[in-house]
């Protein structure tokens, strides 16, 4: 992988909206960062190929979608394990994010679950029951919000502070 480099504003400008709407064609992108489609594609393709954009995806309700009950959870694990771990965390059901963090604990992982009953199963039965993991807190998660721009903002709209 090439190493990273600086982007500039119209690169920039296609992130932001293809954050906002994954769907978005080339064509409308490069109208709205004012370049032809021919640059458009080639600086994607070029975010893709350096690791940029890591992929494409749906921005899910969870709600919505039967995933009533989300929750933070920071796990303690024992030293040199986070390998063993991770790959642990990556096959629990409802499982969305994984990060290895500093602080007062090591691992912070974000799940969502159809109720606090299967939420409780996951922590109590499948991560307590990890040998590797030697505490854990859970964070509930009353109420979310996405800080990608929203749809139709424009490519140069700053993020919310």
């Amino acid at each position: 992988m090439p190493p990273p480099r600086t982007l500039d504003a119209v690169d920039c400008g296609i992130l932001r909206i293809l954050q906002s709407e994954g769907r978005a064609s080339v064509r409308s992108v490069a109208d709205r960062v004012h370049v032809s489609r021919a640059n458009a594609y080639s600086r994607i393709n070029r975010l893709i190929d350096d690791g940029v954009i890591r992929g494409f995806s749906a921005r899910v309700n969870h709600e919505r979608a039967g995933q009533g009950a989300s929750a933070y959870i920071t796990l303690k694990i024992v030293q040199n394990s986070w390998r063993t771990v991770r790959e642990q965390l990556r096959a629990l059901p409802g499982a969305a994010h994984i990060a290895l963090v500093s602080g007062d604990f090591d691992v912070l992982l974000l799940v969502h679950t159809p109720d606090n009953r299967t939420l409780r199963e996951l922590v109590l039965t499948r991560l307590q029951a990890i040998p590797e993991v030697l505490s854990t807190r859970t964070l509930l998660v009353f109420e979310e919000t996405d800080l990608y721009p929203a749809p139709g903002s424009p490519p140069d709209a700053e993020p919310p502070s």
